[in-house]
């Protein structure tokens, strides 16, 4: 019995801290003031492991048509390079402007620091499903509500090839006819 008291006297404390918290206005929800390295830690993790647990069923078509490339590259240009930029781009009004900062995903990868996305398939998986889902708070949007899978497989397949092209490809490939 001294157990389940205990439990109830924590779990109304668990509560009214909760409450505190959240009706003081003592947290700092500003996009432009960081985390602390706990709580950046904590998202970081918390993202990671949703998004690579949702999307390890996703089965990945073949990417390489060369039709996708241009209707992807399309999509790209006008509902992600302005937060993800351009080759030759290294920062935009939106980039700069959002909390967490955005990838930027027309460099390798590779070389975004601590963002280990396994092999090419499970890049690919984790790319869809974020284009379909979007992120919670992050400025992401669920593109999925808009556009159908192959659309997204679409602009799938040009990201994995956007670090690759230089601004001159990147404009001919996104010109509109």
């Amino acid at each position: 019995m001294k157990i389940i008291k205990l439990l109830l006297v924590l779990f109304v404390l668990a509560i009214g801290s909760a409450a505190t918290v959240m009706y003081s206005g003592i947290v700092n929800v500003a996009a432009d003031e960081p985390h602390s390295d706990l709580v950046y830690w904590l998202l970081e993790e918390t993202r990671e492991n949703s998004i690579r647990n949702a999307a390890k069923n996703i089965k990945v078509p073949d990417l390489s048509d060369p039709e996708l490339l241009l209707t992807g590259g399309t999509d790209y240009e006008f509902m992600c390079a302005s937060c993800h930029l351009k080759p030759g781009q290294s920062e935009s009004d939106m980039s700069l402007g959002l909390y967490p900062a955005p990838p930027n995903l027309a460099i390798s990868s590779k070389t975004h620091v601590g963002h280990e996305h396994g092999d090419d398939d499970d890049a690919a998986r984790r790319n869809f499903w974020i284009i379909k889902h979007g992120i919670k708070a992050s400025g992401m949007p669920a593109w999925g509500k808009t556009h159908d899978d192959q659309r997204i497989w679409a602009m799938v397949a040009f990201i994995n090839q956007l670090y690759t092209l230089t601004p001159e490809q990147y404009q001919i490939l996104t010109a509109i006819d």
